[in-house]
């Protein structure tokens, strides 16, 4: 048995989303059926509706931030109830038993976790992410959303803010760090909400100046233009960590010179084109480069609980369903402060 709910899809590579309907599959024991009140839009979004990153199975409902209230659960459910205020991120399920799984990082099971879409499921069936109205998800793959966060910004913790908590936390960004952010979009805002609430020093490096005034009330001390080369020379070997968090080619010898001794510089956003580096960017400093991508769910769950707990919500658009390939656009010419929330009552 399934359940028919209406969603907005993708159909191929170079077409707009589209209202359709799609079958989510009967609740089993261990799952939990959720009313989808939110769903964040990430730029993930727009590589795979457009095939960016490889072919995609189409039809797609894609959309991994996802914030709403339990709906039902499964007769073995122990960890959710009806009325739960709870998200789903990028991941809806992994093998469950290998060392990354069974220590807390499903986001490395050796056998690949599933994505909350474009991915294959257990059931052998393609995933169909929050785009839609509702969704069936095992348990141990569901968050709870504490009170403290609105749902509408909940939703993009579910995606960006675990993608920069994660390496904030693990590489120690706290009081007596300096950490630089490179780009204020979806995801650098919330590096430096995160990043200053966890007591470190915290740097915008973003091509020009006008989201300054922004930057600095999100928890900023300092806010630079790259596009100005003395940047470069003002700044040089001064931060313990730098995260990247730009989908675009950067020059990585002049932000690794910015490093202090032993610093590092972790990527999370991925640039469609290969990046090059001078080897004695790292040797001559006992630099490193790194990447980062999302945490796992006993992490993010951290997460959330550390957002509630000092009051940070992403800072959002929200939008009707009706204006998903719009925002895309938008997206597109950096042109939102700084994540589009689609408001799921709008495919009623």
């Amino acid at each position: 048995m399934t359940t028919t709910v209406k969603a907005y899809a993708a159909t191929a590579a170079d077409q707009p989303l589209t209202p359709t309907t799609i079958e989510r599959r009967d609740v089993g024991p261990h799952d939990v059926l959720i009313d989808i009140k939110f769903a964040g839009i990430c730029h993930s979004d727009i590589h795979t509706a457009r095939s960016e990153w490889g072919a995609t199975n189409y039809p797609v409902v894609v959309g991994h931030e996802i914030a709403g209230i339990v709906a039902e659960v499964g007769s073995e459910v122990t960890k959710h109830s009806v009325g739960d205020r709870v998200g789903v991120g990028c991941m809806v399920d992994s093998c469950g038993e290998c060392e990354y799984c069974t220590g807390g990082e499903e986001q490395f099971c050796v056998k690949g976790n599933v994505g909350t879409y474009a991915g294959i499921g257990k059931d052998g069936e393609p995933t169909q992410g929050g785009y839609a109205q509702a969704i069936v998800v095992t348990e141990d793959f569901v968050l709870r959303i504490p009170e403290g966060i609105e749902l509408d910004e909940a939703a993009p913790l579910l995606c960006a803010g675990i993608t920069t908590y994660s390496p904030l936390r693990h590489w120690n960004a706290g009081p007596g760090k300096k950490v630089a952010v490179v780009g204020l979009g979806g995801l650098g805002h919330m590096a430096v909400k995160i990043a200053a609430a966890m007591g470190a020093e915290v740097t915008v490096l973003s091509q020009s100046l006008k989201k300054q005034e922004d930057g600095l009330r999100l928890g900023a001390t300092h806010y630079h233009a790259t596009s100005e080369q003395s940047t470069f020379q003002d700044l040089a070997s001064s931060f313990d960590l730098i995260v990247n968090t730009v989908s675009a080619v950067v020059d990585l010898d002049a932000y690794l010179s910015l490093l202090r001794v032993g610093g590092t510089m972790v990527n999370v956003g991925a640039p469609e084109k290969p990046l090059s580096l001078a080897v004695f960017s790292l040797i001559m400093a006992r630099r490193s480069l790194a990447g980062s991508p999302i945490g796992g769910i006993r992490e993010t769950q951290e997460m959330l609980d550390f957002c509630a707990e000092h009051h940070l919500g992403a800072e959002i658009e929200v939008i009707g369903a009706e204006q998903v390939n719009e925002a895309y656009e938008r997206v597109l010419a950096s042109d939102v402060r700084y994540r589009f929330v689609i408001d799921v009552s709008t495919l009623d």
